[in-house]
């Protein structure tokens, strides 16, 4: 993929309109309880500011579905980027109209705009093409950098491109640069590894590794339902019988094509779905009525180590297991254990999913990843090979 970025214009003295990110959790008094997505965006605007634009910054906060809703005001996030860059953030009631385009009309180089939740307007998610110009109508040329936005063809990010030069900021770029070219022209040994608890959601997602990788790992809840497609019986393990047969023919088209598929060998059952249910660890094929896997075993971990051990690319996405249990996290903590030992020896990783990023906080392994995606459901769809509307929007080199 070969996207203009913000190094390929020219933004001094211009106006520019940047697309972030700053869906973050508040609190019931307004406050950030996490701010990593500000500052996720802060080598962009960084840059912008350098370069001598002044910026109108716009986001969406939670689902408001089309109306004013006082407790997913941006007003927070305007407060903390100012915080963060030393220097004022102006924020402005609204994204459009009037007060919008008489707050981006004074703006010097250096000055910094927060506008009003975009999804305030229905307009915004409908991607209305008025709604896009009037966006557009602030601004000499749009960043887009929400890439966790980047699977939904909205007016800020898809529609606003019909009226102004639109070009990636550094955090879309990264994806595109990790995501998008490992899966076109990926360094072998290539290991994709599943997990989650419904094949039903990765579905596409296992179809498209099985024609770009040499290896997948399937774990979580979701093994049980390949499980049961080999004829074993997974006891009350949550498995999707209506997804037996789809699970048949994902392993015949594995097989077809050479790729190794590696299961579960051993599971840790329990009694029931609890933090502290009684557990054990049994064979795959001697799992009890009223027992159900909750994690990998430690002959199975072993199986996606020795997997993992030539890896030079490796795409995570999903949990082995219940990890916010700790009885039940063991099997998440030795992958990601083995995925962190391969970076360190050369192999590119890339980790998307909130559930796999949470397993890597508790392990204090982040920093040793090659790439930790952004974007939960746009980093899927482009696993499932699909083309995003909002990166397809971004002006070609």
């Amino acid at each position: 993929m070969s996207k203009k970025s913000i190094e390929d214009i020219q933004v001094k003295g211009k106006k520019v309109f940047v697309r972030a990110d700053f869906n973050v959790p508040l609190d019931d008094n307004q406050e950030i309880t996490n701010d990593k997505r500000i500052r996720a965006t802060l080598p962009t605007i960084n840059y912008l500011l350098e370069q001598g634009a002044a910026l109108i910054l716009s986001s969406h906060l939670g689902r408001p579905k089309g109306k004013v809703v006082p407790e997913m005001s941006l007003a927070p996030v305007a407060k903390r980027l100012s915080e963060l860059l030393g220097k004022e953030v102006a924020f402005v009631s609204d994204c459009v109209g009037e007060a919008a385009e008489a707050a981006a009309a004074k703006l010097q180089p250096g000055d910094v705009l927060l506008l009003e939740n975009l999804r305030f307007h229905a307009e915004e998610e409908k991607n209305d093409p008025g709604f896009a110009q009037q966006l557009a109508k602030l601004a000499d040329v749009a960043v887009d950098d929400a890439f966790g936005c980047a699977h939904r063809g909205h007016a800020s990010n898809e529609g606003i491109t019909k009226f102004i030069p639109t070009v990636a900021g550094y955090l879309i770029e990264k994806e595109i640069k990790f995501i998008g070219d490992t899966l076109e022209a990926p360094q072998r040994p290539f290991v994709a590894i599943l997990g989650g608890a419904k094949v039903s959601d990765k579905i596409n997602v296992i179809d498209n590794m099985i024609d770009k990788v040499d290896t997948i790992i399937i774990g979580g809840g979701m093994a049980h339902t390949f499980d049961a497609a080999k004829g074993l019986s997974v006891g009350s393990s949550l498995c999707e019988t209506d997804k037996i047969d789809l699970a048949k023919s994902l392993l015949e088209k594995a097989e077809k094509k050479g790729v190794k598929v590696v299961l579960p060998v051993d599971l840790v059952v329990a009694d029931k779905f609890a933090a502290y249910a009684n557990a054990k660890t049994v064979p795959v094929d001697k799992v009890e009525d009223g027992w159900m896997g909750l994690d990998s075993g430690a002959e199975t971990s072993k199986l996606y180590v020795e997997a993992l051990a030539d890896a030079k690319t490796i795409i995570w996405n999903g949990p082995m297991g219940v990890f916010e249990f700790d009885a039940f996290a063991k099997g998440t903590l030795n992958v990601a254990q083995a995925v962190a030992e391969a970076t360190d020896r050369g192999a590119t990783s890339i980790v998307g999913g909130g559930d796999s990023i949470a397993a890597l906080k508790k392990t204090g392994l982040s920093d040793r990843i090659s790439h930790i995606s952004t974007g939960g459901g746009a980093t899927l769809e482009m696993l499932e090979g699909k083309i995003l509307p909002g990166i397809a929007a971004i002006a070609e080199k």
